[in-house]
């Protein structure tokens, strides 16, 4: 059977130009472009760049758009291809690659990932929910809105996620245990004024999270219930916590198994409010600025390239 010429573009983050990501964006270009595909890459060399590009081709309406790096290229993605149409597909390659994980794309293994794209060009892609927040813009002060497919933390993660940022070293996922580690030594309560479709309820808190996916910072499993297409997202809130009782609790979190503890609460609800003071809120990991956020969610506003789901027969 001959396979279709798609006009299929490949956004690949500015940022890596070194290390062990740097060829996969090239390869990426390869593959597709020997498969017979139009293929037009996005090199350049900044972010604000590569979003003035990715609208301008956006607007020709391809095939298929795909990312080439960690959630902060997704989360690009997103705020291009929401309520668009166009197929949207992720080749991980960055730090966390949460959203990866979320849709079952392998974020470990880069041929298995680009075989996985290649054989998602060929059937209807995935239909799932995104998140629509808005805010106070962190540089110009004003009102703005923003797209986030995985997840907004707004507490003690976003404070690790916040010095996470500003670190050098180390690389991947220990960088965000780490900068934990740092936070936890400053750890206080915040008072949350918290709306959850129109519910209001006041509250101290360590941690919350809202989840469209299942995890933040490189696999913790935040919001191990969350799925993709429902409809809701899954509001996590952590009462406030001693330090000896979150270290009980935070390996519990990557395998998602902290929802036992009392002091750990998840609701669900298509619109959330978040309101607290001297809090900085993340969206997939990008700095959106304090709160308060108004969060809604909107269904099936992403077609993704996706791994079809995996039937599990009853037994015999």
């Amino acid at each position: 059977m001959t396979t279709p010429r798609l006009r299929i573009v490949v956004a690949i983050n500015p940022s890596a130009s070194f290390g062990k990501s740097v060829g996969v964006g090239p390869q990426v270009v390869s593959a597709l472009t020997a498969l017979g595909h139009d293929v037009t890459a996005l090199r350049e060399p900044d972010y604000a760049s590569l979003v003035a590009a990715g609208k301008a081709a956006v607007a020709s309406k391809p095939d298929a758009f795909i990312v080439v790096g960690g959630d902060g290229m997704v989360n690009l993605g997103a705020n291009l291809l929401a309520e668009t149409g166009v197929p949207f597909g992720i080749m991980p390659s960055g730090t966390g690659n949460d959203m990866a994980r979320a849709l079952g794309i392998p974020y470990d293994n880069t041929d298995v990932a680009l075989g996985m794209i290649v054989e998602a060009l060929g059937r209807p892609p995935m239909e799932i929910d995104a998140g629509l927040i808005t805010h106070t813009d962190d540089k110009t002060g004003l009102e703005k809105t923003t797209w986030f497919a995985c997840m907004v933390s707004a507490g003690f993660d976003a404070l690790a996620n916040e010095r996470a940022n500003k670190m050098r070293w180390p690389k991947g996922p220990r960088r965000y245990i780490l900068a934990l580690a740092v936070e936890l030594l400053r750890l206080k309560p915040i008072q949350y004024r918290i709306e959850l479709d129109g519910e209001k309820m006041s509250t101290g808190g360590t941690l919350i999270s809202v989840g469209n996916g299942v995890s933040l910072g490189g696999g913790m499993k935040v919001t191990p219930d969350a799925m993709l297409d429902d409809g809701l997202f899954d509001v996590l809130v952590v009462q406030p916590l001693s330090r000896s009782a979150f270290l009980r609790i935070f390996p519990r979190v990557y395998k998602g198994e902290h929802l036992s503890d009392p002091r750990v609460k998840v609701y669900r609800a298509a619109r959330v409010r978040l309101d607290a003071d001297n809090v900085v809120a993340y969206g997939d990991g990008e700095r959106l600025g304090p709160l308060p956020i108004d969060i809604r969610m909107v269904p099936g506003a992403l077609h993704m390239l996706a791994p079809e789901p995996q039937v599990v027969l009853p037994p015999l």
